[in-house]
C-alpha cells in the first residue's frame, strides 16, 4: 500500500473513531471553542488503527497505547479551514502519576492533525491538559478519557 493511500486510511479511521466515540457519549461533542478557534479532540486505543496505518505514522499499535488526536479549525474564515498552531500537553492518571505526551503535526491535504501517544492500563482514566498556542495566545484544553484494553 503506498504512503498516500495509508494516510487517507488514517483520516478515515480517525473520522470513524471520532464518530464512534461521540455516539457513545450522550449529548457530548468533543469540541471546544476558544474565540476564533474550534478545537476538536479525541483519545482512543491505538488498536483502532490498522497495522498499516499505525506503521505509516509511527504509532505503536498496542492494547496499552492510546492515541490523542487534536485538530484546530479557524472559525473566523469561510468553511473553517484547518489551522497550524503550537501544541503541547501533559497527562496524568487519577493517582497523580504523570504520563509523557508529545505531539506530531500531520498534514493531510487541507487537514492538519496533532497526534500524541499515551500509555495506559486497563480501566484507567487519564486527564489531559493540552496547551494550544495561536499567535502568541495560549488556550488550555482539558479533558479526561477512560481507556480499556481489548
Amino acid at each position: 500500500m503506498n504512503n498516500k493511500i495509508q494516510k487517507s486510511w488514517l483520516a478515515i479511521v480517525l473520522i470513524t473513531a471520532f464518530g464512534l466515540c461521540t455516539a457513545f457519549a450522550s449529548n457530548a461533542e468533543n469540541m471546544k471553542k476558544f474565540g476564533d478557534l474550534d478545537v476538536h479532540y479525541m483519545a482512543l486505543g491505538a488498536t483502532f488503527l490498522t497495522p498499516e496505518v499505525a506503521k505509516a505514522y509511527g504509532i505503536q499499535r498496542s492494547r496499552y497505547n492510546g492515541l490523542v488526536n487534536i485538530s484546530v479549525l479557524d472559525n473566523s474564515k469561510k468553511n473553517s479551514p484547518a489551522k497550524t498552531v503550537l501544541i503541547s500537553g501533559k497527562a496524568k492518571n487519577l493517582a497523580g502519576q504523570n504520563k509523557s505526551i508529545y505531539f506530531d503535526e500531520v498534514k493531510e491535504g487541507d487537514a492538519i492533525y496533532y497526534l500524541a501517544q499515551v500509555k495506559y492500563r486497563n480501566n484507567e482514566t487519564i486527564k489531559f491538559d493540552i496547551t494550544i498556542t495561536d499567535n502568541g495566545k495560549e488556550h488550555l484544553l482539558t479533558f479526561s478519557q477512560k481507556f480499556y484494553t481489548d
